[in-house]
Order: structure tokens, then sequence, then C-alpha cells
């Protein structure tokens, strides 16, 4: 048989990393005993071995607080076991990042994959009471790798020098230390069909980063694996 499907860059990449990529979009886990990792559900396309996956639920009362009131559209699992794992999403473009000691925060559309023993809790938005549900995403910390998805190549904003807002579909991470507020772009125009469609913005200022992708692409549709 032949065809340019089977040519030698398309052929499984060997690595007993704990996470790497197999391509752009991608991810590898050579998961073992002690070596687990978490990822959004829905999230795993293959794997090879004996591995298995399960509900990650909240680490403390504290957190299992936060789910509940968040009505947290992330949901976990644990993949555990002695094999190799592949994930992707979306045909997203997957970026690897290795914390040592910092902290990074991330939508909850892009984040696909990270250590097991890195921290991580929900964190709300100041300024998004006002909105059902408010705006919650992952603050992942610690010593590690983790994964994130964007869709299309993306861009890194210094928001150190002046205000800085980013669309919140578009927005796909930023610096920890950023508490970054909702801004509101409602006008009376909005409620009668002429409002921009652009109602609402993260607004960032302060030493520190925000990525976005050139998408607004939500994520909406998951599966479970």
């Amino acid at each position: 048989m032949r065809s340019t499907l089977f040519s030698q860059e398309n052929n499984e990449v060997e690595s007993d990393a704990l996470m790497a990529l197999q391509n752009p979009y991608m991810l590898r886990s050579c998961v073992s005993p002690g070596r687990d990792i978490i990822t959004r559900k829905g999230a795993m396309v293959a794997y090879q071995g004996n591995v298995e996956f399960k509900h990650e639920g909240a680490r403390d009362a504290g957190a299992l607080l936060r789910k509940m009131v968040s009505s947290d559209d992330q949901p976990l699992m644990r993949v555990y076991g002695h094999g190799d794992v592949f994930f992707a999403h979306h045909s997203a473009n997957i970026h690897l990042i290795q914390l040592e000691g910092e902290g990074v925060t991330i939508n909850g559309t892009s984040l696909l994959a990270f250590q097991a023993d890195l921290g991580y809790e929900l964190t709300r938005l100041k300024g998004a009471s006002m909105l059902a549900g408010g705006f919650w995403n992952t603050t992942v910390h610690g010593h590690g790798h983790l994964a994130v998805a964007t869709q299309g190549t993306p861009m890194i904003l210094d928001c150190s020098q002046q205000p800085t807002f980013t669309d919140i579909n578009a927005t796909v991470a930023w610096s920890a230390n950023l508490q970054p507020t909702v801004k509101s772009s409602l006008s009376a125009g909005a409620f009668i069909g002429r409002g921009s469609g652009e109602a609402f913005q993260y607004a960032f200022h302060g030493p520190g980063w925000v990525i976005i992708q050139p998408s607004e692409f939500t994520g909406a549709t998951t599966a479970t694996a």
C-alpha cells in the first residue's frame, strides 16, 4: 500500500517524557506509576498500554465549593497507569509550558493537560459578579509541565506599559500575578439590536503578559473519554 499518509513524518514519535509533542496538534504523554497527569475530559484520542481514566474531583472543601458555585464547565480527568496516551482538542495548536515555581491562569477552553503534582485552583475575575455564573478560570502553579491549546498562532501582549483589553473568547492565558477585571461595553443600543457585538472584555494592567489567539472559538462541543 502506498500513500503520502504513511510518510515517516506521520509515524509515532518515541518518547518516555511525561509530556511531549507528537506533532503541533497532538500531545503525547508517557504515564507510569507515580507519574499521573490531569487533562480536560474528552481530550484523549488514543492510548497504548494499561492506562486508566477517572474523574478528577475537588482536592479540598474550598475547591469543592468553588466548583459548585461556578458551574465549572471545565471537567477534568486523571490519567494513570502504564502506557502512552495521546491528546488533542479540535485540531488546536498545542504548546508546552514549563513552570519553575511560577503560576499561570488559563482560560478553561485553552487548558489541555498538566502534571498531577502541580497545584491548581479555580479563580474568579473581579467585576464578574453581575454576570450569570461569573467568569472562572484555572490557575496552575508549581514546578512541572502543562499544555495549552490555541486556535492558530498566539500572540503575547505586555500589560506593564498601558492598559490592555482582550476579547474573552480569544484570551488563552496570563501571568498569575495579574488580576484582570471584566470591562463591559454594553450600552442602550446593545439591547435593541445596535450593539457592537463585543459586550465584555478582560482588562489587564500591571507587570505581566497575556496570551491571545486569532480566534473566538469557545470549544463548547465536548465529549467524554
